[in-house]
């Protein structure tokens, strides 16, 4: 007997049904460490989110949705944050606490999808996301953005790292679902990228991240966006 829909969680599995398995694909993507992969070389943050606590940003609480290997997180520990950092991939949480261990830094990493993650409503300072957005199913963004607005304080802060469209393909929604493939992340342009968040945050800075040219203390790729953002009130 098919499974019926009945409610908004019905419709979000069945649609999730149409794309590959995601925990398995990102335990496999960190199995090998020496793949080249740009943020696999390196242990610096990204240069957007130094920048941001160069100028002023202050968190106290923190919230990494898609650590990877900890390094931003890490960052953020040695700037004197509580950091909450999850990640899907088992992989990736071993390798983030490997690194966290070697700097001397305490986080609490969760291996465990943003969408099953418990936390106290409007406890976190600050969000920060590099990298899990563009691999976000469409029919996911507004469960998505919804997380967001319960985890965040007022007036908390949000950044987002994302591939532009010299990052990724510009796959359209429909075709997602079409082809059954979000074929290695969504490029998006500028407007529709914005789209997505206008009307929930005020969007304090966006631009394209800065390319970084490596050995280097900070990470930048230009097929990247970079925006730091502020919840409405």
């Amino acid at each position: 007997m098919e499974k019926a829909i009945l409610n908004y969680e019905n419709l979000q599995e069945m649609l999730d049904g149409f794309l590959r398995e995601p925990k398995d694909f990102w335990d496999d993507f960190y199995i090998d460490r020496t793949k080249e992969i740009p943020f696999f070389k390196i242990k610096a943050p990204d240069e957007n989110l130094v920048e941001y606590f160069n100028n002023g940003l202050a968190p106290k609480r923190v919230l990494e949705l898609g650590c990877g290997p900890g390094r931003n997180a890490v960052y953020m520990a040695h700037k004197g944050c509580e950091v909450d950092a999850l990640d899907l991939s088992t992989n990736a949480i071993e390798w983030a606490k490997e690194t966290a261990r070697e700097e001397g830094v305490n986080i609490d990493f969760h291996c465990i999808s943003l969408f099953d993650f418990k936390f106290q409503p409007h406890s976190y300072d600050f969000i920060y996301d590099c990298g899990l957005f563009h691999h976000l199913a469409p029919h996911r963004r507004l469960t998505y953005i919804e997380m967001l607005k319960k985890a965040l304080k007022r007036d908390g802060y949000f950044g987002i790292v994302c591939f532009n469209t010299e990052g990724a393909l510009d796959t359209s929604d429909w075709d997602v679902y079409k082809e059954g493939s979000l074929k290695g992340g969504i490029g998006y342009a500028e407007g529709r990228l914005k789209e997505v968040f206008i009307n929930d945050f005020n969007i304090i800075n966006f631009r394209e991240m800065k390319k970084i040219t490596q050995p280097d203390n900070l990470f930048g790729e230009d097929f990247l966006w970079v925006s730091l953002m502020q919840v409405r009130s």
